[in-house]
């Protein structure tokens, strides 16, 4: 028995976990069932907890946080989509957006599950202070992003039914309203992303920006991210056409996290 066990056999464990709470969520939307839903939220903290208790024996096993690779930004990436549903439950109780959030944890953490776990040394560029904040930073953004996607979707195939009686669905302003939310505090983490990325760049390739694959497709990211919070700041855009900006910013999000490393390998291609 070791550390390498535990972390795989809690990683493991999570994932059924979240799967599970994805499933519950589905049936208390389908059904209305609020057993159904409190499970899913009780489903959804317990899987963190044993997320949380995975990374931080990934931590002890590597003496690094668990940013460096694929596998690693997939797991945390997934901890960010999680943590940041929790808070909004927390806060709004919105267990209906399990239904639309918790898949994506659960797509995320099956991607990861497929990665290489082995733990390498950490190559020149990456024995940096910048890397705790770059990445770290890019997992609070990206799992905004999500979340915002999240409510998005529950937004576009859902806006019909949202003032019946008996619907499990908040109010649609009031998904319109957190989305821009959220999108905005992700945008600004994903902002914090770029800068000290080209600050980090600057002292590992001594150049702030060198169009590298997915320096440009976050750039692209960013500016897709950007027109929707001017589009909605200064013309007052709602609604489904806002609805739609937030999923296709998530869809760039993706791409430029697994897209990007399959399709246009790059300096960012860490394996």
């Amino acid at each position: 028995m070791n550390i390498v066990f535990f972390e795989e056999v809690s990683f493991t464990i999570a994932f059924v976990i979240y799967i599970a709470a994805a499933l519950s969520f589905f049936v208390y939307l389908a059904g209305g069932k609020e057993k159904a839903g409190k499970f899913g939220v009780i489903a959804s903290i317990a899987g963190f907890i044993v997320h949380t208790a995975a990374m931080i024996l990934r931590v002890i096993e590597s003496g690094r946080l668990p940013f460096s690779n694929q596998f690693e930004f997939a797991s945390s990436f997934t901890w960010g989509i999680v943590l940041i549903f929790l808070i909004i439950q927390f806060y709004y109780k919105f267990s209906s957006l399990g239904a639309f959030v918790m898949p994506l944890a659960f797509l995320m953490m099956g991607y990861a599950s497929m990665l290489s776990k082995d733990i390498k040394p950490l190559m020149p560029a990456l024995q940096s202070r910048w890397l705790t904040i770059h990445v770290g930073a890019a997992v609070i953004s990206y799992g905004s992003f999500a979340v915002a996607c999240g409510l998005a979707v529950m937004y576009l195939l859902n806006r019909k039914n949202m003032h019946k009686a008996d619907s499990k669905l908040p109010d649609a302003e009031a998904y319109d309203y957190l989305s821009y939310r959220i999108i905005a505090f992700g945008f600004l983490m994903l902002t914090i992303v770029i800068v000290t990325g080209a600050i980090w760049a600057k002292y590992a390739w001594s150049r702030y920006w060198a169009w590298d694959p997915k320096e440009t497709w976050s750039l692209i990211t960013w500016l897709i991210y950007s027109v929707y919070l001017h589009l909605r700041f200064n013309r007052g855009w709602r609604g489904k056409p806002a609805a739609w900006f937030a999923v296709i910013g998530f869809v760039c999000v993706i791409f430029t996290f697994v897209g990007v490393n399959i399709l246009l390998p790059g300096l960012h291609s860490y394996k």
